[in-house]
């Protein structure tokens, strides 16, 4: 097929939307914003940001926080099924720990704009244990999948499913080491494919792995992730499936290259570029965006898909060590 190619567009700036290390689920016509920070390590609120997708002027709308919503967080992770926003965990509080809710999903509905929070069933005997800068998936039908990420020590590699109509944990076969956070998921096609992440020394690359739900199972694509034959090393990115001319996708895109000396106080080399990985070939190939106006480099940002060729990016920290509130469309074609 021809050379895949991006056109951006920016929806808008708000200063409401300024921020890191937060969701971003789309549903419907709109992109919605949960948690993150504006200065390091304080949550910034914990209300719900609605921007609007369709065409148009764009517009923010914002759904103040009740007693039914999750506390303030960072470093969350969350995924759409059925219409609705699905969340685990995070960081918060006076400590900044991770925040120990005995293995509670949370459940955004749009429709109703509400928030409810699923306890697993009595009977369950496991289930995740509190974390940040982990990610999740769906699988378009029942199942949540739930990996790596931060605990009170160290980091994860970790893989675990929820049922929702089972309101229950299972515990699956971990991912290849090491362990790390800021790693990304993403699922097309009957499988669930993990990149990039920082292992507490070095930003991970060179390496697609792929679970199968069918054997539960991992195994692994190398390449070269020298900026040419694949994507350079990262975290704290993205990993989104798209389908171009019928073919399925696997795109990433920005993340930070090498961390902080200030640690989390700090930003790193951030990137601009954008990947795209086809399933089928298991080739990479750089995604050309054309026109004057695109992204600022950033990590520790948020993405998802609309439709089935478009991706939706929002806020994230710049190399000026500034919380960025744009929201951007990027489409593929």
């Amino acid at each position: 097929m021809a050379k895949i190619v991006a056109r951006c567009h920016k929806i808008l700036e708000g200063e409401i939307l300024r921020r890191s290390s937060q969701i971003v689920s789309v549903v419907g016509d709109r992109a919605y914003i949960f948690g993150g920070e504006l200065r390091p390590r304080e949550p910034r609120d914990n209300d719900i940001h609605a921007v609007s997708l369709g065409s148009g002027n764009a517009t923010i709308t914002s759904v103040p926080a009740t007693s039914q919503s999750p506390s303030p967080r960072v470093g969350t992770a969350a995924c759409t099924l059925n219409g609705k926003i699905y969340m685990f965990s995070g960081r918060g509080g006076v400590a900044m720990a991770p925040i120990e809710e005995q293995g509670t999903v949370w459940e955004f509905d749009p429709a109703t704009a509400s928030w409810s929070s699923i306890l697993p069933d009595a009977s369950a005997k496991v289930f995740p244990v509190a974390r940040s800068y982990h990610c999740m998936a769906s699988d378009g039908e029942d199942t949540l999948y739930l990996h790596a990420g931060c605990p009170e020590k160290g980091r994860l590699s970790d893989l675990w499913a929820f049922s929702l109509s089972r309101r229950g944990w299972t515990e699956l076969t971990p991912a290849f080491d090491p362990p790390r956070g800021g790693t990304s998921i993403a699922f097309i096609d009957g499988k669930l494919y993990r990149m990039n992440g920082f292992d507490g020394n070095t930003e991970q690359g060179g390496s697609v792995d792929i679970y199968s739900p069918q054997t539960n199972a991992w195994t692994s694509h190398v390449y070269s992730p020298d900026g040419k034959a694949g994507p350079a090393p990262r975290s704290v990115s993205c990993l989104l499936p798209v389908r171009l001319e019928g073919r399925s996708f696997l795109i990433t895109l920005f993340g930070e290259h090498d961390p902080s000396s200030l640690g989390h106080q700090g930003a790193g080399k951030m990137l601009s570029d954008v990947w795209a990985f086809d399933i089928s070939s298991k080739k990479w190939e750089e995604v050309v965006v054309q026109g004057d106006q695109r992204p600022l480099a950033r990590g520790w940002f948020d993405a998802d898909v609309v439709g089935t060729n478009a991706i939706v990016v929002h806020g994230g920290l710049g190399e000026s060590n500034d919380r960025l509130g744009d929201v951007w469309t990027i489409e593929l074609f």
